[in-house]
């Protein structure tokens, strides 16, 4: 009797996994595994999450506990009535009953989890594409140096010198040009510093930097503001473009052939198309700067890509721009912009550095002294050394001799 009980437990058994093997099979792994855990977050979904991957959240959205203020009542408390999963839920999904008593512009959101996309895109592609722009940047000034060499003064030097810029046109720049300079190796600092600096000085030793790399960025974007106005008054309208840059551009600046020297006025096109990268560059990182000093109170994308949407253009390149945003998802936004941009300029003014200081003979004592010798004004900037030489011709002639 025994045996024959035995033989029939064990097949029952059988029929049971084999059954419980075909529900498996029918059932996707997720879905397997959700059930098992009552319907709550996988291993798996947070894997795919943090891979950035889209992970269908409608086991979460559409389970929220009892789904009304009246069965959460008492879900903060020590012993509620709901479990904390199904309490953070309703807070994600907006089915709890809330009542905030801050009046922040962010108080509203009290779970934001947009962040991970931007945290893998700041440590991921952004500083890497970043790296080659630098670095690319780096190696072409590199090789320019080595292939053509210090662009020196072809003719005889006169001895003679010319005022090219006043104090306060040399103060406008060095103003912008240091401010600038700080901003961005702080930034750089920022952005790169747990990589290098902890294993030199340790987590306190970084630290301190970074909080003092925080300190000067958020302060010294005053001066760096200031000296964008500084300069772009002062010089805007040496700044337009007019039929004179053609010439100077189809020779291409006399950069590339020795004793060739386009006419230029008191900024040729080189120039001319670095003051416009520097204004519409400094303008924009000035405003998602303010945005980051600010936060939750200028909010400058949403609009913006709401516009960019009705214009149909990212819709042709197969982007759809979000125009509904948290406060946070604001900031990240403007974070990501505001090193996107910075990038940018930072290897323009590379450029800027170079040819202004050991790529050009003469150059640097322009915003230096703002005095530069006759003859290299003559070679690089012959219509503009016509005019001074004009003027003061004829303030010469209506002075009365002595």
């Amino acid at each position: 009797m025994f045996r024959v009980f035995l033989v029939l437990f064990l097949a029952f058994g059988f029929v049971q996994i084999s059954l419980a093997q075909d529900a498996t099979d029918a059932d996707s792994p997720a879905a397997t595994e959700r059930t098992q855990t009552g319907g709550a977050t996988t291993l798996e979904d947070i894997m795919a999450r943090q891979r950035g991957e889209q992970v269908d959240s409608t086991y979460r959205s559409q389970n929220t506990g009892q789904g009304n203020a009246e069965g959460l009542l008492g879900q903060l408390s020590t012993r509620g009535v709901v479990s904390d999963s199904d309490v953070y839920r309703a807070l994600r999904y907006g089915s709890a009953d809330v009542t905030v008593s801050s009046k922040g512009p962010a108080a509203g959101v009290l779970i934001q989890d947009g962040g991970m996309w931007w945290l893998n895109f700041r440590t991921g592609p952004l500083r890497e594409y970043g790296s080659y722009i630098l670095g690319g940047m780096l190696v072409v000034l590199l090789l320019f140096f080595l292939i053509r060499g210090k662009i020196r003064i072809d003719g005889k030097k006169t001895g003679r010198t010319v005022t090219r810029f006043s104090g306060f046109e040399r103060f406008g720049h060095w103003l912008f040009a240091g401010s600038f300079l700080i901003l961005g190796l702080t930034g750089l600092l920022t952005l790169y510093g747990r990589d290098f600096l902890i294993p030199l000085f340790g987590k306190e030793g970084f630290a301190t930097i970074a909080q003092g790399c925080k300190w000067l960025h958020n302060n010294l974007a005053w001066a760096f503001m200031l000296g964008l106005v500084i300069v772009t008054v002062n010089w805007i309208a040496h700044n337009v473009p007019n039929r004179t840059d053609l010439k100077w551009l189809a020779a291409g600046g006399g950069l590339f052939t020795k004793g060739s020297h386009p006419p230029a006025k008191k900024f040729n096109a080189g120039q001319k198309i670095i003051f416009w990268l520097c204004i519409l560059l400094g303008v924009s990182i000035s405003l998602s700067g303010l945005s980051l000093l600010f936060p939750f109170e200028m909010p400058l994308f949403a609009k913006t890509f709401s516009i960019a949407n009705a214009t149909g253009l990212p819709q042709l390149l197969g982007l759809d721009l979000p125009t509904q945003m948290s406060p946070q998802e604001e900031m990240q936004y403007a974070q990501v912009w505001h090193v996107m941009v910075a990038y940018a300029f930072i290897a323009i003014i590379l450029a800027h550095i170079y040819l202004g200081s050991v790529g050009m003979e003469g150059a640097f004592s322009a915003m230096g002294t703002g005095e530069v010798e006759e003859q290299w004004a003559r070679e690089h900037h012959s219509l503009w050394l016509e005019e001074v030489q004009a003027k003061e011709a004829s303030e010469g002639a209506a002075s009365p001799a002595e």
